[in-house]
């Protein structure tokens, strides 16, 4: 079902669950209607963020302009995510042992609650509401035959997350692991996962070892990209291949997972502010060849992936390559597209706003299922 979320009048409240910080709001037709409300996170006492989420969407109801249908939010995994029950959390440590979050806002509100992970909300909140529909329109508009309805979202920040969506339905998984993108192979340490070479500390951790520094000396990523767009900074080098070693890792993983999922890839993060040094590598390494035991070289993709943030490959993507054809037996002509293709570009959102509009939708989706 397609869910047209820009009209529907229906209010969800929201929640942006971060480790030191609770983030309380209200979207009604993808604009958030409430100002951000703030309560402390309290991850290690379990009582504590309890009383904080319920307290936090109390305050958001009282300014409510009518009654909620539902509250759907974005919170850590492992998780029986359906049932809203959260596992056990490494950055949380009041969860243990299985939490019931979702039925306790339940039956102190009155009203369903959707919990998911971020990695799905984001790539949901991206497919409706933000980067495809917004490249459907431009193709629609160029006259191109093609169109997308997939999407895989991919997060890049502390951690290394990622969510898909087929034909405008999320991909959930019968264990809510749908999308664990982290536990890909790492492109450089097969004993680590793909997650040591896609995240914060991974940047820092190659910054660190090719500038001779212990690793909490290392700048965050933010000042890494400062120290190598600089003009004759020492450590120009290191900050700019921990970069190109980050992309590389990144296209790795992402190239695994258009091998299963055809559909239009989007990045979210803070990380993705670096893209000019790191997409090089990562679109080398999604679009390198493959070579059998003989020597012959095939590429990695059955389609080709193009920089969507390039206007230049964006207008070879656009125009494809069309091609009329005649029905053998007949005089009918038939007109298709004859480039398998897709790409790769970043949120215009922002990630944040791209979860919380991926909430929305949820919700709204559940609700109507």
């Amino acid at each position: 079902m397609h869910i047209n979320t820009q009209k529907d009048p229906r209010i969800i409240m929201t929640l942006d669950a971060g480790g030191t910080n609770l983030v309380f709001s209200a979207i009604r037709g993808n604009q958030q209607i409430v100002p951000d409300i703030h309560k402390p996170s309290s991850p290690d006492d379990l009582e504590g963020i309890l009383e904080s989420l319920v307290k936090g969407f109390e305050a958001v109801s009282e300014q409510l302009p009518g009654k909620a249908s539902a509250i759907s939010f974005a919170f850590p995994g492992p998780a029986d995510y359906p049932k809203g029950i959260i596992g056990d959390l490494p950055n949380f440590k009041a969860f243990q042992g299985g939490v019931a979050l979702g039925p306790m806002l339940e039956d102190h509100f009155g009203i369903p609650v959707y919990i998911n992970n971020d990695g799905n909300l984001f790539a949901y909140g991206e497919a409706l509401a933000g980067f495809l529909p917004d490249l459907n329109k431009r193709l629609e508009e160029a006259g191109s035959l093609k169109r997308y309805d997939s999407l895989i979202g991919f997060t890049l920040g502390t951690g290394f997350g990622a969510g898909i969506v087929l034909d405008n339905k999320m991909i959930v998984g019968n264990s809510s692991s749908g999308a664990e993108i982290h536990n890909t192979l790492n492109q450089y340490h097969p004993d680590w996962n793909a997650e040591e070479s896609v995240s914060t500390r991974a940047i820092r951790r190659v910054y660190a070892e090719l500038s001779g520094i212990p690793f909490d000396s290392a700048p965050m990523p933010a000042g890494i990209y400062e120290i190598a767009k600089a003009n004759g900074e020492a450590a120009r080098e290191a900050a700019r291949e921990a970069f190109v070693r980050f992309g590389r890792g990144l296209g790795s993983s992402i190239a695994n997972a258009m091998s299963l999922i055809d559909g239009i890839v989007v990045l979210g993060g803070g990380i993705t502010a670096a893209w000019d040094l790191f997409a090089p590598a990562m679109f080398r390494e999604i679009n390198r060849e493959y070579r059998d035991f003989r020597g012959n070289s095939f590429p990695r993709l059955s389609y080709k992936v193009y920089n969507l943030e390039d206007e230049h490959t964006f207008g070879e993507f656009v125009r494809g390559k069309t091609r009329e054809i005649t029905v053998p037996g007949s005089g009918r002509k038939i007109t298709y597209d004859d480039l398998p293709r897709t790409g790769v570009g970043r949120s215009a959102l922002g990630a944040s706003r791209a979860i919380a509009l991926g909430a929305y939708a949820f919700a709204l989706q559940q609700l109507d299922t």
